[in-house]
């Protein structure tokens, strides 16, 4: 079968190119791909090529298909797995696989399976793993944003906080608490606050930090205080920069208690080291962004952490029953993993914005591979709609849904280009 797809040869060395899949093995399964978002860990992938862990030695040779965000639909099963997957069925995908310790992972590691394609052949491993899930959902981009979502769940599950009757440790954020979520306005960022708003660990706070105003802005459109107030979370958004102390205006802001839980989304020096300092009584700081440079370092206050119980950690990737949450909660709408998307694209698109990814502002950019599209900000389109009717019907169809992304936009894109959302 043929198939088109981003491939990786080394170096910022991207190619879109057209190739011919292998028949699948009785072990493997083909799908088509359908929605693909773009990770900044991608980015740090093409920006290492070889010298990244997860990419394989012989990538000049062998490329690898990159994207890890996808779903799509099973077109053929191998023997093996008919009686657990059938053709048509739509799946999610976990790619974090940790198959026998190897990192290999689906969009890193692999010549014929990644997110960028139109057609990709699941390895038997993510079946073995239980890393290949059906899916029921109405739109594919929901379940490609599972992934990330799966990531911000992990971390929140992860964290921990201790006690002094016993060593046993109480997993997850802590209830009734403050959380800080520093770099918070980017896509993850905006996840981790959606997921916070509505973690069974309910907190007393979520405060929100970043360093651009229109980021700050947006994320106030699209989480704003007042929803989260609904809940009885008290939501507070702030521009560090704007403060003339940031250690006492976020501390003024706690109550003078601090942070029970800091997640660090933004691998700065200044930024996990002003998180340590305002970690309350047993404080947990997940150290969430992952840096590139490999001796990135960061001092801490290791007087705080004998005597007053603070701990730091670091989380990346979910696991199964994380995406499985995470698709689940946004079946059922208690999550919109939609507030993450900033801009809608075609397989096209995906090689430059994933080379120009950090330049590029706005959050997650989110594509389609069955088609071409110009990767466009979802905030242009109601300026692109006064001359092409597509983006008319795509603004009017976003504004109708507090300017995000949705079910119905996908299915206007898919109608107008002719996609069929099957096998």
């Amino acid at each position: 079968m043929k198939a088109k797809a981003v491939r990786l040869y080394g170096k910022d060395d991207l190619r879109l190119e057209e190739f011919e899949l292998p028949e699948i093995r009785e072990d493997e399964i083909l799908v088509k791909v359908m929605s693909d978002s773009i990770c900044m860990s991608t980015y740090k992938l093409v920006d290492q090529g070889k010298a990244h862990k997860r990419c394989p030695q012989n990538v000049d040779t062998n490329p690898v298909i990159i994207g890890h965000e996808f779903a799509g639909v099973i077109v053929e099963v191998g023997e093996k797995w008919k009686d657990q997957f059938k053709p048509g069925q739509k799946f999610a995908q976990q790619p974090a696989l940790n198959y026998k310790g190897r990192l290999d992972s689906p969009g890193y590691s692999y010549e014929w399976c990644g997110g960028a394609t139109t057609y990709c052949i699941m390895p038997h491993e993510v079946m073995e793993l239980g890393c290949l899930m059906p899916y029921e959902g109405k739109s594919f981009y929901k379940a490609s944003l599972g992934e990330p979502m799966s990531c911000i769940i992990g971390g929140y599950h992860s964290n921990y906080h201790t006690n002094k009757r016993d060593h046993s440790h109480a997993m997850g954020t802590k209830a009734g608490g403050n959380i800080l979520i520093m770099g918070g306005c980017g896509p993850m960022g905006l996840g981790a606050v959606e997921y916070g708003l509505n973690f069974e660990n309910k907190p007393k706070r979520i405060v929100v930090t970043d360093i651009d105003d229109a980021r700050i802005e947006r994320a106030r459109t699209v989480i704003s205080p007042e929803s989260a107030a609904q809940k009885g979370i008290e939501l507070v958004y702030v521009n560090t920069t704007a403060l003339e102390d940031a250690y006492d205006g976020l501390m003024t802001i706690s109550e003078g208690h601090g942070y029970d839980d800091v997640f660090v989304y933004a691998p700065i020096r200044q930024v996990a080291e002003l998180g340590d300092r305002l970690l309350a009584f047993d404080g947990c700081m997940n150290f969430f962004a992952g840096p590139t440079n490999k001796d990135f370092m960061a001092d801490i206050n290791l007087y705080n952490v004998h005597y007053t119980s603070s701990h730091i950690m670091g989380t990346t990737g979910g696991d199964n029953n994380d995406l499985i949450e995470a698709n689940a909660l946004a079946a059922r709408g208690v999550i919109d993993p939609s507030v993450m998307v900033t801009h809608i694209g075609g397989i096209d698109s995906i090689a430059e914005a994933t080379l120009g990814l950090p330049k590029i502002p706005g959050g997650k950019k989110l594509t389609y591979t069955q088609f071409n599209m110009p990767l466009t900000a979802i905030e242009d389109f109601a300026k692109l709609g006064e001359t092409d009717p597509l983006f008319k019907k795509l603004a009017d169809c976003c504004d109708a849904h507090n300017g995000l992304w949705n079910d119905d936009a996908e299915a206007i894109l898919f109608r107008h280009f002719g996609i069929c959302a099957e096998a």
